[in-house]
């Protein structure tokens, strides 16, 4: 089995960004590697600078999430497929996010987007 490498590209921190600014977007990918590693899967988070006029982004094994997230259709549990009721929640939908604010994007379509690559890996690996 091969390693996640997950990376976060980004200028310094210019205030709340979506969800998050670029510091909770670091604490959050950190703790997603972390979550990973628990679960005896290799991965690995890489810090980098982006490149002047370069938006802030986040790649998983060197594909932009963005473009992993581009091919899938995310669907959500149906009431009856879960066993525990849902959460009230007010806002915006888990899955509604600002395309070119990765730091707006939700943790389910993050996490769908490392499952992705993570699939990926070990069907051709």
């Amino acid at each position: 089995m091969g390693n996640i490498i997950i990376e976060y590209r980004y200028r310094a921190s210019d205030g709340k960004r979506g969800r998050r600014d670029t510091s909770g977007m670091r604490y959050y990918l950190e703790g997603l590697v972390d979550e990973m590693r628990s679960a005896e899967i290799k991965a690995e988070y890489i810090d980098s600078v982006a490149l002047d006029g370069e938006p802030n982004s986040v790649t998983v094994n060197g594909k932009d999430v963005r473009d992993i997230l581009s091919g899938l259709e995310i669907k959500m549990l149906e009431m009856d497929d879960c066993e525990r009721p849902g959460l009230v929640t007010f806002g915006r939908p888990v899955t509604d996010w600002n395309n070119d604010v990765i730091e707006d994007i939700p943790d389910v379509l993050m996490k769908n987007a490392v499952s992705k690559a993570y699939a990926d890996m070990n069907k051709n690996g």
